[in-house]
Parts: C-alpha cells; sequence; structure tokens
C-alpha cells in the first residue's frame, strides 16, 4: 500500500509543469546539495564536483562556484582530505602505500598530492612496521604456514594490502624459516 501512494505522488509531481529555476536557486540548491554530501563523508574536490553534477538541477557554473566557495571557506582542501584519509587506514588496520595510493586515486585525488600525503603518513609509521602488524594479525587468525601454499596465500594476502614486493617476499621468508626451525626442535 505504501508503494502505491509513493506511485501516486511521483505520478502527480510529473504531471505538474516544472517551473525552471532561476541561476541564484540552482547555485543555492548545488551548494545545500555539496553540504550534505560534505556531512556525508569527507571527499576530493573532483569526487564532489562528480557527484554535484550527476544532480538534474545544476549546472557546471554553478557547481564550479559552489566548489570556489566551499574551498574558500576551507570546507575542500585535498591536501588535508588525502592526509586525512590515508592516516585513518593506516591507523585502522596495517596498509601498504600502494594500496592507499590505489585508494586515493579512487577517490579522484590527483597523484602528486597524495603521493605528498602518503609521504607524511609513512614518516610517521614505516611500512616496515605495518607489515609486521598485518603478519601478526593474520598469524594469529590463521596460525603459522605450515606447507607452501599456506605461506603463498600468507604473501599474496600482504601483496593485496599494497606493501612492496621486496619486503613481503623478506618478511614471508622469515616467518616461514621461522617455522621450519620450530618445527625441527
Amino acid at each position: 500500500m505504501a508503494a502505491r501512494r509513493r506511485f501516486r505522488k511521483t505520478a502527480e509531481n510529473n504531471s505538474q509543469p516544472t517551473t525552471p529555476l532561476t541561476p541564484e536557486e540552482i547555485r543555492a540548491r548545488t551548494f545545500q546539495r555539496a553540504v550534505k554530501l560534505l556531512t556525508a563523508k569527507p571527499r576530493s574536490i573532483a569526487e564532489l564536483r562528480e557527484r554535484l553534477l550527476e544532480g538534474k538541477r545544476t549546472s557546471e557554473d554553478a557547481a564550479e562556484e559552489v566548489i570556489a566557495r566551499l574551498r574558500e571557506y576551507g570546507y575542500l582542501d585535498d591536501e588535508r582530505f588525502a592526509f586525512g584519509y590515508a592516516s585513518l587506514k593506516v591507523r585502522q588496520r596495517p596498509i601498504g602505500r600502494a594500496r592507499l595510493e590505489r585508494d586515493l586515486m579512487f577517490k579522484k585525488v590527483n597523484r602528486e598530492v597524495a603521493g605528498e600525503a602518503l609521504d607524511l603518513v609513512f614518516t610517521e609509521t614505516s611500512e616496515d612496521e605495518l607489515i609486521d602488524r598485518a603478519i601478526e594479525k593474520r598469524l594469529r587468525l590463521r596460525g603459522q604456514p605450515k606447507n607452501r601454499a599456506e605461506a603463498k596465500k600468507l604473501f599474496d594476502h600482504l601483496l593485496r594490502q599494497g606493501f612492496p614486493f621486496e619486503l613481503v617476499s623478506q618478511k614471508v621468508r622469515r616467518v616461514s624459516v621461522l617455522e621450519l626451525d620450530e618445527a625441527e626442535d
């Protein structure tokens, strides 16, 4: 029954002619939508622009004006967004630089800006420390690798988390050697 009511309302709304909005009304609606989107979660400038332009009753000019105003107010800053996003992800779980860089590219952050933010994040916490935490967590959940196949799974897991190949190779070899030494004793 609720679906019928919604359908009727939609049908009624579609039958009424829509009045064209003035540029000022478009700008005001676009600004309200931008604030709602930023309230839901932080976004990069390009990501916000894309979401604003998805709206039917907005224009590129209005979106650009709104973005300029939000940057002026300090609500939009890709450098701060990239650093905050990367540092939060590193605190939440051990993750490598390559994975974070890929995530920031997905969030439409400029490559140079992302690189600077990642440099700051990884000066605070080294990848070596993060990979040790990732291995410790994986071993706690799945136990020591007992054979080559399990060591390969650990290796692949760490690569997917964005850690560099050489570091993963070194750490997995060390874990596998420790396991073999314990088995011989």
